[in-house]
């Protein structure tokens, strides 16, 4: 699949009706003329590794003579000759891209944060993580990109090390975990963790403080049997979620809290309500990944013939207008994507500018407590219960 163009409005800075500058040839014509890959002419002109002394002489020399200029050495090419495009791509499910609000307004903040800078945002989906990693190199050894802002960090992610090597400027979003450590916030700095060549930041937020502000808003009201409706399996974000599920439940003395993982979608969101509600233990309050899985479990909790809240909680991660407006409205954790993925879109900006990577994080979110959470209908707390495998 070819990648669209999420392109911005302005037009260039030097399209003011005067005479263009000259056309730069393309990295294909210079490999054209110079009788090498496409890649081997963007090894010689980045001065990487890649191709021999005599390739990368002759590669700097057609590039000269055609009108494209480089650095000492065929070093990087100078600013007004990048592609002025910054990459991002998502390893899911094509039908999962319109299932959330939350990815949808992280996306048009990165765009608002590229425009005013003449950037534009080159989207693509790919099967998985292994294509994901092949199309960074691709990117990167065409010329294609000038840096990437990467998504739904993995445990176990290959991607930090594929662009450390590459040395490709690149944010991440979401919490990496370096070896060893159990939260972000104690991780080395990347640069650190793959190698001082990295050029790569991470913009990441707190998964197990906001877990904790639910459980507590959850265990306040009275619930002790709380279940969780959780996103996909291999996410580092979900592994996250999970344990701090466990780790404030231990805290709290709660015997009986689980979690489920599901793909984000209503389908699925479905599926899991209706295990989890079925059973002998069936919890007073359910934390779902996103709005549309909320909503999901509500109308399961619905055709169980139970009420929401005085038979069961609902809790959404994401907040959004279906929150809102649904009846009754949904209590949920309040952030704001469109500035997440302003500060991504910055943030790779600045790497490109010269900026040394780090680490910042986003401000923990804030919980906000609607109709459908409140204290289990008397008896409910008070339940014997069981210790169930989380």
């Amino acid at each position: 699949m070819e990648p669209s163009h999420i392109a911005n409005s302005r037009r260039p800075a030097w399209d003011t009706g005067e005479q263009r500058p000259p056309r730069v040839p393309t990295l294909k014509e210079v490999a054209r003329e110079a009788g090498v890959s496409t890649s081997a002419v963007s090894f010689a002109l980045n001065n990487r590794p890649g191709v021999s002394d005599a390739t990368r002489r002759r590669v700097i020399a057609v590039a000269e003579r055609l009108g494209r200029r480089t650095g000492p050495g065929g070093g990087p090419a100078p600013a007004d000759e990048r592609s002025r495009a910054i990459g991002m791509v998502l390893a899911r499910p094509a039908g999962s891209l319109g299932v959330e609000a939350f990815f949808l307004q992280v996306v048009s903040g990165i765009q608002a944060g590229l425009a005013p800078h003449d950037h534009a945002l080159v989207f693509q989906m790919v099967d998985d993580i292994e294509a994901e990693c092949d199309l960074y190199r691709r990117w990167w050894a065409e010329g294609r990109v000038d840096g990437v802002i990467v998504v739904d960090p993995r445990v176990s992610d290959p991607r930090p090390e594929v662009l450390a090597t590459l040395r490709m400027p690149a944010v991440v979003v979401g919490a990496m975990e370096a070896p060893g450590t159990a939260r972000p916030g104690n991780a080395p700095h990347p640069m650190t963790v793959y190698g001082r060549r990295a050029r790569l930041s991470n913009l990441w937020a707190d998964d197990a403080g906001a877990m904790e502000l639910i459980i507590q808003h959850l265990y306040e009201l009275g619930h002790r049997r709380i279940a969780h409706m959780a996103g996909p399996p291999g996410l580092a974000h979900t592994a996250r979620r999970i344990a701090a599920l466990r780790s404030t439940a231990r805290r709290l003395g709660l015997d009986h809290t689980v979690s489920v993982t599901t793909d984000f979608s209503d389908h699925q969101g479905v599926r899991a309500a209706r295990r989890l509600l079925s059973g002998p233990m069936r919890p007073t309050a359910l934390i779902c990944h996103n709005e549309v899985m909320a909503v999901a479990a509500a109308g399961v909790a619905s055709e169980r013939g139970l009420r929401i809240p005085q038979d069961v909680s609902v809790v959404s991660w994401e907040d959004s207008a279906i929150c809102r407006t649904f009846h009754p409205r949904i209590t949920a954790l309040s952030r704001e994507p469109g500035a997440f993925g302003h500060r991504a879109a910055t943030e790779v900006l600045s790497l490109l500018a010269g900026s040394e990577p780090r680490c910042l994080q986003d401000p923990l979110p804030q919980l906000e407590p609607r109709e459908s959470s409140a204290r289990p209908a008397e008896g409910d707390a008070t339940v014997p219960e069981q210790r169930t495998a989380s």
